[in-house]
Protein backbone atom coordinates (compact mmCIF):
# COMPACT_ATOMS: atom_id res chain seq x y z
CA UNK A 1 0.00 0.00 0.00
CA UNK A 2 1.93 3.24 -1.00
CA UNK A 3 1.49 6.15 1.47
CA UNK A 4 0.19 8.55 -0.85
CA UNK A 5 -2.74 5.93 -1.05
CA UNK A 6 -5.93 8.01 0.30
CA UNK A 7 -8.76 5.12 -0.76
CA UNK A 8 -7.53 3.39 2.40
CA UNK A 9 -7.67 -0.40 2.93
CA UNK A 10 -11.24 -1.21 3.24
CA UNK A 11 -12.17 -5.28 4.36
CA UNK A 12 -15.24 -6.95 4.91
CA UNK A 13 -16.32 -10.14 6.53
CA UNK A 14 -18.46 -12.93 4.14
CA UNK A 15 -21.70 -13.71 6.03
CA UNK A 16 -24.14 -16.57 5.72
CA UNK A 17 -26.23 -16.03 2.74
CA UNK A 18 -29.54 -14.85 4.27
CA UNK A 19 -28.00 -11.55 5.64
CA UNK A 20 -28.44 -8.30 4.83
CA UNK A 21 -24.93 -6.84 5.37
CA UNK A 22 -23.10 -8.07 2.24
CA UNK A 23 -21.45 -4.97 1.64
CA UNK A 24 -20.79 -4.34 5.28
CA UNK A 25 -17.19 -3.05 6.48
CA UNK A 26 -15.46 -4.43 9.38
CA UNK A 27 -13.18 -1.71 9.82
CA UNK A 28 -11.33 1.10 7.45
CA UNK A 29 -8.08 1.78 7.40
CA UNK A 30 -7.69 5.68 6.93
CA UNK A 31 -4.04 6.03 7.96
CA UNK A 32 -0.85 4.31 8.66
CA UNK A 33 2.29 5.18 10.16
CA UNK A 34 5.66 3.13 10.03
CA UNK A 35 7.52 2.65 12.99
CA UNK A 36 11.33 1.47 13.04
CA UNK A 37 14.42 1.20 14.63
CA UNK A 38 17.55 0.87 13.65
CA UNK A 39 21.43 0.45 15.20
CA UNK A 40 25.01 0.45 14.73
CA UNK A 41 26.30 -2.83 12.63
CA UNK A 42 29.29 -2.83 15.60
CA UNK A 43 30.10 -5.25 18.34
CA UNK A 44 30.19 -1.47 20.94
CA UNK A 45 28.47 1.70 19.57
CA UNK A 46 30.64 3.61 21.69
CA UNK A 47 33.69 4.78 20.82
CA UNK A 48 36.50 3.77 23.28
CA UNK A 49 38.49 6.65 22.85
CA UNK A 50 36.48 9.55 23.48
CA UNK A 51 33.49 7.54 25.28
CA UNK A 52 30.48 9.25 23.16
CA UNK A 53 28.82 7.32 21.37
CA UNK A 54 29.14 6.83 17.26
CA UNK A 55 26.11 7.69 16.30
CA UNK A 56 27.04 11.52 18.03
CA UNK A 57 29.78 13.75 17.18
CA UNK A 58 33.24 13.22 18.88
CA UNK A 59 33.63 15.61 22.17
CA UNK A 60 36.11 17.80 19.70
CA UNK A 61 33.86 18.01 16.90
CA UNK A 62 30.76 19.03 19.13
CA UNK A 63 33.49 21.36 20.96
CA UNK A 64 34.15 22.72 17.26
CA UNK A 65 30.65 23.09 16.18
CA UNK A 66 31.69 20.45 13.34
CA UNK A 67 28.85 17.47 13.91
CA UNK A 68 27.90 17.16 10.31
CA UNK A 69 32.14 16.02 9.46
CA UNK A 70 32.39 13.94 12.51
CA UNK A 71 32.01 10.22 10.45
CA UNK A 72 32.64 6.77 12.11
CA UNK A 73 35.56 4.19 11.46
CA UNK A 74 35.41 0.77 10.79
CA UNK A 75 39.10 -1.86 11.33
CA UNK A 76 39.02 -4.83 10.16
CA UNK A 77 39.06 -6.39 13.11
CA UNK A 78 35.31 -4.94 13.27
CA UNK A 79 35.86 -1.96 15.55
CA UNK A 80 34.23 1.58 15.38
CA UNK A 81 35.63 4.67 16.34
CA UNK A 82 35.13 8.06 15.42
CA UNK A 83 37.35 9.22 12.74
CA UNK A 84 38.69 12.42 14.63
CA UNK A 85 39.55 10.20 17.14
CA UNK A 86 41.29 7.57 15.60
CA UNK A 87 43.22 9.53 13.52
CA UNK A 88 45.48 11.22 16.31
CA UNK A 89 45.25 7.56 18.04
CA UNK A 90 47.12 5.90 15.12
CA UNK A 91 49.42 8.72 15.22
CA UNK A 92 51.09 7.59 18.55
CA UNK A 93 50.13 4.07 18.63
CA UNK A 94 49.18 1.99 14.65
CA UNK A 95 47.54 -0.75 16.94
CA UNK A 96 43.19 -1.17 17.47
CA UNK A 97 42.58 0.47 21.28
CA UNK A 98 40.26 -2.18 22.06
CA UNK A 99 41.88 -5.80 20.86
CA UNK A 100 45.58 -4.64 19.70
CA UNK A 101 45.78 -5.80 16.32
CA UNK A 102 47.21 -3.49 13.93
CA UNK A 103 45.01 -1.11 12.80
CA UNK A 104 43.42 -1.34 9.18
CA UNK A 105 40.95 0.78 7.91
CA UNK A 106 38.10 -1.52 6.58
CA UNK A 107 35.42 1.49 5.77
CA UNK A 108 34.62 5.09 6.80
CA UNK A 109 31.31 6.58 6.37
CA UNK A 110 28.32 8.18 8.62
Amino acid sequence: MDDGDESGLVLSHNTSAGSKSSGDKMFSLKKWNAVAMWSWDVECDTCAICRVQVMDACLRCQAENKQEDCVVVWGECNHSFHNCCMSLWVKQNNRCPLCQQDWVVQRIGK
